[in-house]
């Protein structure tokens, strides 16, 4: 069975599962990029470290249907608009990239506050 198929979760909740696993991935990139970049890229790396777990878990919350994940969704929201924010203000592909794929994150997960 395709995990799009999984029927416990609506077509909203697999978006923001997919929107997550994505900045995820971003995050993830970003900081391992920013780490070879020198002291000035630390805010970049803490930021990026907070959404990648914070917006993992969060998908795996939403993928179980936990009665948290509801509560982890604002705090998602928050952690992908203070790391665009921050990722915004470098040139680096892998932080324009973060720039450009955190707002979307945001808005889902805003919608399953």
């Amino acid at each position: 069975m395709a995990l799009q198929q999984l029927d416990h979760l609506s077509e909203d909740q697999r978006e923001c599962i997919d929107n997550c696993l994505e900045a995820v991935q971003a995050c993830e990139w970003c900081a391992d990029e920013c780490a070879g970049e020198g002291e000035d890229m630390a805010e970049c790396i803490r930021l990026c470290r907070d959404v990648a777990d914070i917006a993992s878990l969060h998908a795996r919350l939403m993928a179980r249907d936990s009665n948290y994940s509801t509560q982890l969704a604002e705090a998602c929201a928050e952690a992908c608009e203070a790391c665009a924010e921050e990722c915004e203000q470098h040139d680096a592909d892998h932080c324009q990239t973060c720039a450009e794929v955190l707002p979307k994150c945001a808005e889902s997960c805003r919608a399953m506050a």
